[in-house]
């Protein structure tokens, strides 16, 4: 099956522009002429920060909010580096990392909401984050809401109240990948005085979440960021000094405290971040629309298809596309054929993460819950995840699990 050079052109120039800057950031300067040093950073493990006098010691304290080793518990050199290249990579003033993806969206909502406020929220939000916002955030006394994810922004108007202080989006949806209009959203949070967060994981260097108006972006670097599916680690990140310092106190309080071996080696796979989405963003097209010509498929959920809500969004404000997305298959295919189908390819795994270099695929009927009803979910659904294998020898795989299944 072809793929036409203009659409694998615009699943993957948002990596290409990325690649210089993903391998020079946060590197050391350049040596001595008789003093060389290795190309990557070092790791640096410790908890106690040494001063040489009390004077030094004092002065640290005005140090709070700036990216310097002042104690374990506030960053290591390995945390500050990485901090500084996810700000660069999402076009902000200052990151900070966490230890996790579901930390980084949900510190946010701890630094901005207060007991008597109203969150709003997208129903097609990552199912973790709206946990924490139905149990914890209820608890302190948070008002919760949804809005669906498939109408306009101005009739998300209608679910806005006077007490919203945050509006909680996330584009492409969780599972069903619609996209926002984030600049309209933007605009209608700051109306209200909220605050606008974006959890921007899946347009990681290809949607500037800033110039858009975002004041919150979050990043679960567990995935495309790291790519090697082997640690835990997220990023937060924000465009002015007193959001900067609103969120640095917050995740100061909480003791939140990433390692430096998962900042380290997030560094190091944020190098290879360009190449590797390349590839994978033109794989995961082909064979998006593989999918879209088989019989038993009903929809992809894959916003560079013309067929997935939100696609003139994303060809406006996207630089490229992600290598994950959903199909929906027609309603007279029965779960059993989809989980059979599943457990007779061989270069699938089956996992509920995304983002490293395997191929990956996950039924997601049981994992996607909504407020409101979905149009888009009229039969037997599953989420998958393109890696680095050839693109040719996974539809060959998928080929041979449909011939076995789909009879």
């Amino acid at each position: 099956m072809a793929t036409s050079s203009a659409q694998e052109h615009a699943v993957s120039r948002g990596w290409k522009a990325l690649s210089t800057l993903l391998v020079t950031a946060a590197r050391h300067a350049k040596p001595l002429p008789l003093d060389g040093s290795f190309v990557n950073n070092p790791l640096h493990r410790g908890s106690t920060v040494v001063y040489p006098s009390m004077s030094a010691m004092r002065d640290a304290g005005q140090y709070t909010y700036d990216h310097v080793t002042l104690y374990g518990a506030m960053g290591s050199p390995n945390q500050h580096d990485l901090e500084q290249v996810m700000a660069l990579i999402e076009g902000g003033m200052h990151s900070h990392v966490v230890s996790s993806g579901l930390s980084a969206c949900t510190i946010p909502l701890l630094a901005y909401l207060s007991a008597g406020d109203h969150c709003l929220i997208i129903d097609s939000i990552y199912g973790p984050t709206r946990r924490f916002a139905e149990t914890v955030m209820k608890r302190f006394g948070v008002e919760v809401s949804y809005y669906p994810a498939d109408i306009s922004t101005e009739q998300v108007r209608n679910y806005l109240k006077s007490n919203t202080k945050v509006i909680f989006t996330e584009s492409p949806g969780s599972h069903t990948f619609e996209i926002q209009d984030i600049g309209a959203l933007a605009e209608l949070a700051h109306e209200y005085k909220a605050k606008l967060i974006l959890d921007n994981t899946w347009g990681i260097g290809i949607f500037k979440p800033f110039d858009h108006g975002v004041d919150v972006s979050v990043q679960a670097l567990t995935k495309y960021a790291n790519g090697h599916s082997d640690l835990v680690l997220g990023a937060i990140t924000v465009n002015n000094e007193t959001d900067w310092k609103i969120l640095r106190n917050t995740i100061i309080a909480l003791g939140e405290v990433p390692g430096p071996d998962a900042c380290w080696l997030t560094l190091r796979g944020l190098r290879t971040l360009s190449a590797r989405l390349e590839q994978q963003s033109i794989s995961g097209l082909k064979i998006a629309q593989w999918f879209a010509q088989q019989p038993q498929t009903e929809r992809v959920l894959h916003p560079a298809l013309p067929s997935c809500y939100g696609h003139d969004l994303w060809k406006r404000d996207f630089f490229g596309a992600s290598s994950i997305f959903g199909v929906v298959f027609k309603n007279y295919v029965t779960p059993e054929q989809v989980v059979n189908m599943i457990e007779n390819l061989s270069l699938f795994s089956i996992g509920a993460s995304w983002g490293g270099y395997e191929s990956l695929v996950l039924p997601t009927d049981s994992e996607i819950r909504r407020s409101f009803p979905n149009k888009i979910l009229t039969g037997p659904a599953c989420r998958f995840h393109i890696g680095l294998e050839n693109s040719e020898d996974l539809i060959k795989d998928l080929e041979q699990a449909f011939s076995i299944c789909f009879v």
